[in-house]
């Protein structure tokens, strides 16, 4: 995920970001199975159909989180292809490693500043997480400085629907749905932290034996699910991301900004009823 400025609605700090996603990296994958019934992972395997790569090809999925779009672009590019993940959370990065088993390369990377050559990638994507670009014509412009030319560039986003009954039902479950959720999981954590080490003095107290991390057999430390999914305040982060979507570019609008980013042939395909938004483009040739 790349960093979000804070001002206004859908809009936070970039450390904060960073911190979020850290501690709600635990939670992330399921959470998004709830909420879109399971089926994000049909809309990214749409999204590599139109990102068109094939084996032999070198991509980069940007603002990777935990991974699921990359490891659907490996399947795509093997054998002799290779898929880098880039995201600026480690915490997501832990979460993305460990499901790959070595079939992506995970990386640090800031989406505004990448941190490869240009014409590195014969494509670059993104899926979920451009919408937390802090600057979204300078992280395109990234994309398309280092995918070569010819090479293409995907967009994989929510949008707001504006056809009833479809947006009212969208804005119910946004509004009110998403963010409960978010405020029940939050205090589960929040429960379980207070819990762990009261255990985990009790034992010590009984003469057990500590696992040497202070957080008692029930802990992890780093793990995402103590203090720092607490300390970042999943119910807060689960309100952040609807409103995120609220302020994200309408397509047309998303297109011209490609276009200005140097990215050619942008076309979109709105697909879910027209929730999900699939943004491709052909990245121009470099002016010397």
């Amino acid at each position: 995920m790349a960093p979000q400025r804070g001002a206004g609605v859908g809009e936070l700090e970039a450390a904060q970001v960073r911190s979020m996603f850290d501690g709600i990296a635990w939670v992330y994958d399921a959470l998004n199975s709830a909420m879109t019934a399971g089926l994000h992972h049909r809309w990214r395997e749409r999204a590599v159909d139109l990102a068109r790569v094939g084996p032999g090809d070198r991509v980069l999925d940007v603002a990777t989180g935990t991974g699921d779009l990359a490891l659907e672009l490996a399947r795509r590019v093997a054998p002799g292809g290779e898929v880098l993940g880039s995201d600026f959370s480690e915490g997501m990065l832990a979460r993305a490693r460990a499901k790959a088993d070595g079939a992506v390369r995970f990386e640090w990377g800031d989406a505004l500043a990448l941190p490869y050559p240009d014409d590195s990638f014969d494509a670059a994507t993104v899926g979920f997480g451009a919408r937390n670009f802090s600057d979204l014509p300078r992280g395109l412009a990234e994309m398309a400085r280092v995918v070569r030319p010819g090479g293409r560039v995907l967009v994989l986003e929510f949008t707001t629907p504006t056809r009833p009954p479809l947006s009212h039902f969208y804005g119910l479950w946004f509004d009110r749905v998403v963010p409960r959720l978010g405020a029940l999981v939050g205090a589960i954590a929040s429960l379980a932290t207070r819990v762990r080490p009261a255990r985990a003095e009790d034992e010590r107290a009984g003469g057990a034996e500590s696992n040497g991390n202070g957080n008692g057999a029930a802990g992890g430390k780093g793990n995402g699910r103590g203090g720092s999914a607490d300390k970042v305040g999943i119910a807060a982060a689960y309100s952040y991301l609807p409103n995120s979507v609220k302020r994200w570019p309408a397509p047309a609008a998303l297109a011209r900004e490609m276009q200005s980013a140097g990215i050619g042939d942008v076309r979109c395909l709105l697909t879910a009823g027209g929730i999900v938004a699939i943004h491709t483009g052909v990245v121009a040739p470099k002016s010397a």
